[in-house]
């Protein structure tokens, strides 16, 4: 019998070190992606978003605390991806502007995604993948 709960003990401890390893590398893989992501940023969109993702009123939305960002994930990488036209409710505010196609990749849009979705007061703690962009359609 005392085989037997050794066995089970030593059965869960390994399986509790095996998941949390896979957290870390989880979150070392999110963190990159965030880093990654600010380069994106930088290079891509602050030039209309600004650097504090405030964006400019009533022409560019705010990506900093944004309600739209946060509760449109799908349309949030659609318009990255293909670009966006037409109006859109951002905290309260109506914006009708054109964000023309950026070119990135499908990796690159993650990267930029996880990266405005964790900063500037956004909480989103499940990472963009480049399969999740990939799955985007026109």
């Amino acid at each position: 019998m005392k085989k037997y709960q050794i066995f089970v003990m030593l059965f869960f401890v390994t399986t509790l070190i095996a998941t949390g390893q896979e957290k870390v590398e989880k979150d070392a893989v999110f963190t990159k992606s965030i880093e990654e992501g600010q380069f994106i940023y930088e290079d891509f969109c602050m030039n209309c978003h600004l650097p504090n993702g405030k964006g400019v009123e009533k022409t560019f939305p705010p990506l900093a605390k944004s309600d739209y960002l946060m509760n449109n994930r799908s349309l949030s990488i659609k318009a990255i991806k293909f670009g966006q036209k037409g109006e859109i409710i951002v905290n309260g505010e109506k914006y009708n502007n054109v964000m023309t196609p950026l070119g990135l990749s499908d990796q690159e849009i993650a990267d930029v995604m996880n990266y405005i979705t964790t900063s500037w007061g956004n909480t989103n703690k499940k990472m963009v993948t480049k399969t999740e962009v990939s799955a985007i359609k026109q």
